[in-house]
């Protein structure tokens, strides 16, 4: 991870920009500039990653353009090689190429990107700063309006807070220019849905995840896994530990009273060979971390935070007590195969529509989940089930093969990888548990259980009334907008609403986020 933020004027004093900026150095540790371009100001944290020599900090600048990126641009190589006939490369990083790519592609390249990405380009010859987001939003961007009218970008929501009025998140998918944001990609918008017999769609499915944790593997420093048990996480690992034929490093978290997972994460990693080690978290860890983590996270959602509250901890350790800087993670499967939940969708349009809800909105949930728990630590989250032809695919299948019509969730991700010792049958066909149960039960029970120390009844109900926006509706859920208001007064729109199963769907009408809460939970987490 690295950390960007882009000024478009200089009204801002040097000193009140840097303190704001170096809110999240934890981004980037390894290096910082701060560069004038035109009117303005580029601001760059650096994480090495890719080209680890000095050479590779930005902003990178070519002839009065100049360009700051927190990102991965995925096979930038062979381009690379193709520019250099009219370019010179000093660094290695991939990020080298958007200037030359601007040069010679404009506002197409956004397009043209096989990237997870966000950046602040300024060109000199039009005199205008342009801003872009990868299509799902898997790297943070902010913005908002300073007094003078002029807008601010930045890589967190916290580098915003006190510098301007409201708080944005930058749209996925989209480039901001001239005062305009323009949508350039929308992955989850299908004119066609690909037919065909299963194991072809399987097929499909295979190559494509395939080709998405290998294009993550390439990096100049050390790579780590998080492998909680569960079928997504384990399928990654197993990927890249016959890609890579040699012993990965894989990491678990669980509680200490009742790790579901961490039996199931042991026979993953026995079964791959993987140098897997275990992260063992005590109630008192669990409380001690929610305030930190809601601080990281920027977010009052009950989901996102319970189940961030394991990933946080985890990647704590493995900053403290390992050279990792990259992880790889099993983030958005959920969203395209479907969740528990999901089971209950009416009709195979109901479906799509609620895949195409959540992946839109991914940004707001798990995606920044991954991104706060992983870069507060100094490391760099990668996310195969993210990779632009991976989703854009899935998405086009038709949703009537992706209900649950089989008695198994995630049924075509599951057969897609059935023969070929992938992986155990016991992990390939188990019921799904949500992370934040299979952490331990007891973890979500003792924030309910703390959260409930917190207010008497009638507290809750005056402390409650004072929100008109995504009012809290338990005790848990006002203990954490009451944490989000001490770091970010007055911005709780940033996120749509609490992440919660589709209420209109019988079935599924609850009061908590939990898939625990469902009739049909059955042997999961078990």
């Amino acid at each position: 991870m690295c950390s960007i933020m882009g000024f478009t004027d200089s009204s801002i004093p040097m000193e009140t920009m840097t303190a704001h900026f170096d809110r999240t150095i934890s981004r980037g540790p390894d290096m910082s500039r701060v560069a004038r371009v035109g009117s303005g100001w580029l601001c760059f944290h650096r994480l090495a990653i890719m080209g680890l020599t000095e050479e590779g900090m930005q902003p990178f600048e070519l002839e009065g353009d100049a360009v700051v990126c927190n990102g991965e641009i995925y096979g930038f190589r062979p381009i690379r090689e193709r520019l250099s006939e009219k370019y010179d490369f000093a660094s290695d990083s991939d990020c080298e190429i958007l200037l030359p790519l601007y040069r010679e592609y404009g506002l197409e390249m956004f397009g043209m990107m096989d990237a997870e990405f966000a950046m602040v380009l300024y060109d000199s010859a039009r005199g205008r700063f342009i801003a872009a987001r990868d299509p799902i939003g898997i790297r943070p961007l902010f913005y908002g309006y300073v007094e003078s009218g002029a807008i601010v970008f930045a890589s967190e929501a916290k580098n915003l807070v006190g510098l301007v009025e409201e708080i944005f998140p930058f749209p996925p998918g989209h480039y901001y220019c001239d005062g305009q944001f323009v949508r350039y990609a929308d992955l989850t918008d299908v004119a066609k849905y690909a037919t065909g017999g299963i194991d072809a769609l399987c097929g499909g499915i295979r190559e494509r995840l395939i080709a998405g944790v290998e294009k993550r593997l390439d990096a100049d420093a050390p790579v780590g896994f998080l492998l909680s048990g569960g079928l997504d996480s384990s399928l990654v690992c197993a990927i890249a530990a016959r890609l890579l034929d040699r012993p990965i490093r894989t990491f678990a978290i669980g509680m200490d009273l009742d790790a579901i997972d961490l039996k199931y994460a042991r026979e993953v990693a026995k079964y791959i060979g993987s140098d897997h080690t275990e992260v063992i978290i005590s109630r008192d860890d669990v409380i001690a971390a929610l305030e930190p983590v809601v601080a990281a996270l920027g977010t009052y959602d009950i989901t996102t935070i319970r189940a961030s509250i394991g990933m946080y901890l985890v990647c704590k350790a493995i900053h403290e007590t390992t050279d990792v800087r990259v992880l790889l993670t099993g983030e958005i499967s959920d969203e395209l195969f479907g969740y528990k939940y999901t089971d209950f969708a009416p009709n195979a349009g109901e479906f799509q529509r609620e895949a195409k809800k959540r992946v839109d909105e991914l940004y707001m949930y798990d995606v920044l989940r991954a991104d706060r728990c992983i870069s507060v630590h100094s490391l760099e989250a990668r996310v195969p089930f993210g990779d632009l032809e991976f989703v854009r695919y899935v998405m086009s299948i038709d949703p009537a093969r992706k209900l649950n019509t089989y008695g198994m969730g995630k049924y075509l991700l599951r057969h897609a990888f059935e023969g070929g010792g992938w992986l155990p049958d016991t992990i390939l066909w188990r019921e799904k548990a949500a992370f934040s149960d299979a952490v331990g039960h007891s973890m979500v029970d003792d924030l309910k259980a703390y959260a409930a120390t917190y207010y008497t009844d009638a507290e809750f109900e005056r402390r409650r009334a004072k929100y008109a926006f995504a009012q809290p509706f338990t005790k848990e859920s006002l203990l954490y907008r009451e944490l989000f208001e001490k770091y970010y007064p007055g911005q709780a729109r940033m996120v749509a609403d609490f992440w919660m199963p589709n209420r209109a769907w019988p079935g599924c009408d609850v009061d908590d986020p939990s898939a625990r809460v469902l009739s049909n939970y059955g042997a999961s987490g078990k």
